[in-house]
């Protein structure tokens, strides 16, 4: 089980005690970077092994050498395709609309008719679910409810209350753990990653989100930015004028969770994401209003859909940067 991460060994071992017995479509859940689709791949791999142990896949026989190699015969992984869009020459870039097409679901047609060549399982894996376009689910759904045998479909899914409810109907629903922040702080060191109680910290129980950073100096670049909104009073220009350089996602990002832990500061006395800045934190949560600080909050969630649109990011960030200000600003001042 050597993809399987600590966390879920547990769930992984009473699934597989229970391998001659599973249901044909799972959907596995939970928070997004915790290791789902390990957890799933592991499944499919040992599903397919041909001399499996009481704990997983051998991963000695020539069906685990082709699980290495991604090319078992009777496995398929399904994720979504990057739509391209037609842009104007000048024009700014659009966001690659990421789904799961119909034409996807309805390649798996022959797969699903055609004899195993192993004679045995038939493992479909399907990440995430919810990018499953409505053709592509509705398609899907015709499979789901006449699987051919020894067929097991596995859906993964971050955020399952967007999966369409006919097909949740369809699956034995599977949810995975969210690790403690000890037990993301430790298995984020056994990889070797930097300050790792500070990563634990601040993927909020996603570690492997503290392996794949979207940007090389994103330590550097996240205390730059805290540099700024970790004042009383804000310089707006300035601040919007460093902090552009990292775009929309991330400034939406760390600006979501350092509001996040002012307002449960203020109301809870509990720090979550940004735990080395504890002392600012403490100082702002002071002096702000904590509704005026939630609103606030809300409105950051709220324009996370639109945080890859082809928005000017220097005039993004004066607005972002203004907003914060007035929620943070001290009642005195108002």
């Amino acid at each position: 089980m050597s993809n399987i991460l600590p966390w879920h060994s547990a769930a992984f071992a009473d699934l597989w005690e229970r391998r001659d017995r599973l249901p044909h479509a799972l959907l596995i859940h939970g928070k997004q970077g915790t290791g789902k689709l390990r957890f799933a791949t592991a499944l499919a791999h040992g599903l397919l092994c041909e001399a499996p142990t009481a704990s997983g896949p051998c991963g000695a026989c020539p069906a685990c050498r082709w699980n290495t190699a991604s090319s078992h015969p009777d496995f398929r992984r399904v994720e979504p395709l990057a739509e391209e869009q037609d842009e104007e020459e000048g024009a700014p870039a659009k966001k690659k609309n990421m789904q799961i097409v119909v034409e996807q679901v309805r390649a798996l047609s022959e797969f699903l008719t055609v004899s195993t060549h192993r004679g045995g399982w038939r493992p479909v894996l399907l990440h995430p679910a919810e990018a499953l376009n409505p053709s592509a689910a509705n398609a899907l759904l015709k499979s789901l409810e006449e699987p051919p045998p020894q067929t097991l479909f596995i859906l993964v899914s971050h955020r399952p209350h967007q999966v369409l409810a006919t097909i949740k109907s369809r699956c034995r629903l599977l949810p995975l753990p969210t690790p403690s922040r000890t037990a993301a702080a430790a298995w984020l060191k056994s990889e070797g990653v930097e300050q790792p109680e500070l990563a634990a910290a601040h993927t909020g129980g996603a570690p492997l989100a503290a392996i794949d950073l979207p940007i090389a100096n994103y330590w550097d670049q996240r205390q730059r930015f805290l540099r700024h909104v970790a004042v009383q009073r804000i310089d707006v220009l300035t601040a919007a004028d460093e902090c552009q350089e990292v775009g929309i996602p991330l400034m939406l990002e760390w600006m979501e969770k350092w509001t996040y832990d002012i307002a449960a500061l203020k109301m809870s006395g509990e720090l979550r994401y940004n735990v080395d800045h504890e002392e600012a934190i403490t100082r702002l949560a002071a002096g702000c209003d904590e509704m005026r600080m939630l609103r606030f909050h809300r409105e950051l969630v709220r324009m996370q859909r639109h945080a890859n649109h082809p928005l000017n990011v220097r005039l993004f960030a004066e607005q972002l940067m203004m907003s914060y200000a007035q929620a943070a600003a001290p009642r005195s001042s108002r």
